[in-house]
């Protein structure tokens, strides 16, 4: 994929990288190392400010867990905006709702929920191999981790809270 920008403080853009992009004529809009936002949060409010319906991140999970926490956080960032957004690698796609999801995939499948505010309420899951109806879920409980598909869709849906949703691939 070419980008239409490459945006931040560019401290981690090796040379070739960097090189084979300009020749590709993309736009470089550079930020000073020491900033208040990280890179992601940056690029985030750039997107925002396009009104999409939809934000993908990727290349934004890795070995600094401190900014995988804050580049998923970053998801509430995009909900409370209207717009949908997800994180995608190699093993995830990683959802934040408000509401409700549905996603494709197969049997057996991993699928995840991980409440993020105190009290998720009005938890429905269909699809899976362990359905709920109308639960509450709290912060901190590991119930909702690893369920799979029963068949070819799931759909999570909340009336209340916030809701991590991931996709998993062993």
């Amino acid at each position: 994929l070419i980008p239409d920008i490459i945006l931040g403080d560019l401290d981690s853009i090796n040379t070739n990288d960097k090189n084979f992009f300009l020749l590709k004529n993309v736009k470089f809009i550079k930020y000073p190392e020491k900033k208040d936002f990280t890179d992601t949060e940056i690029a985030t409010d750039m997107a925002i400010g396009m009104k999409p319906d939809l934000v993908t991140f990727i290349g934004t999970l890795g070995n600094r867990f401190d900014h995988s926490i804050s580049n998923i956080n970053l998801l509430i960032k995009l909900l409370n905006n209207n717009i949908k957004g997800k994180i995608v690698n190699e093993y995830n796609e990683i959802y934040m709702i408000n509401d409700s999801i549905e996603l494709r995939g197969k049997p057996g499948d991993i699928l995840s929920i991980i409440p993020i505010t105190n009290t998720v309420n009005g938890v429905t899951l269909k699809g899976l191999e362990y359905p709920l109806e109308n639960a509450e879920i709290s912060f901190g409980s590991s119930i909702g981790v690893s369920n799979k598909f029963s068949g070819e869709f799931a759909s999570v849906e909340i009336k209340e809270g916030l809701l991590l949703v991931i996709k998993s691939r062993d």
